[in-house]
């Protein structure tokens, strides 16, 4: 403010100013007074990235297990699709291969429970696997249990004929599509090494297992 107060003041200077002896306008010191500058503080703020991949990332092995996770809850639902398989070849010829598979699925009536328990405290709740494999895994746990709100409106409507029948063939079809869609996307994705999001279910997959 010093500076800027000389350059501010007039050429001209009043003789019965006042001669301070450190007054910048001193005549005995033949120039102006240089006061001290005061250099700016500089603050050097460092900022930490942190790598979003970590735990997310998967090897071949964690690839594997997490694409062979999601046809628990196809084999689980598989008989949903009684009236669209019959209908459609296509979708005859790419089941036939998982016939045995499936039938040694359904041999037991407590084999879904089974894996259930297996998958969801063996590998869900164990920190030794990556969050790769622990987070498909719950996907694929969370979509075999909503599979149990088409499997209580079959026990409780149960139609033989008419409407009744034709909405619960719909439901029946939509709902193994739905299972369809979700192992062809979820395990091409995993063998891919990409991370799959399924509708509905990723966001309590999260909850279950936090990054």
């Amino acid at each position: 403010m010093a500076m800027n107060y000389l350059l501010s003041s007039p050429s001209t200077i009043l003789h019965n100013q006042p001669n301070y002896p450190f007054s910048p306008l001193n005549p005995k010191l033949g120039q102006f007074t240089t006061l001290p500058s005061r250099k700016p503080r500089i603050t050097t703020t460092t900022t930490i990235v942190r790598s979003k991949g970590g735990d997310d990332s998967a090897d071949a092995p964690d690839r594997l297990i997490s694409a062979i996770t999601y046809f628990y809850p196809f084999f689980d639902g598989v008989q949903y699709g009684k009236y669209v398989i019959t209908q459609f070849s296509p979708l005859q010829a790419f089941i036939q291969p998982l016939v045995p598979a499936i039938r040694v699925f359904k041999s037991f009536p407590f084999n879904g429970f089974l894996v259930f328990l297996t998958l969801y405290f063996v590998v869900v709740r164990n920190p030794n696997f990556s969050r790769y494999v622990r987070f498909n895994t719950m996907q694929a746990i969370v979509l075999d249990v909503l599979l149990i709100f088409p499997d209580l409106l079959e026990r409780t409507f149960n139609p033989r004929d008419g409407v009744g029948l034709d909405l619960m063939m719909s439901l029946d079809s939509t709902v193994f599509l739905f299972l369809l869609v979700s192992l062809i996307y979820g395990s091409s994705s995993c063998l891919l090494g990409q991370l799959p999001r399924l509708p509905i279910v990723a966001d309590a997959a999260d909850r279950q297992v936090p990054p």
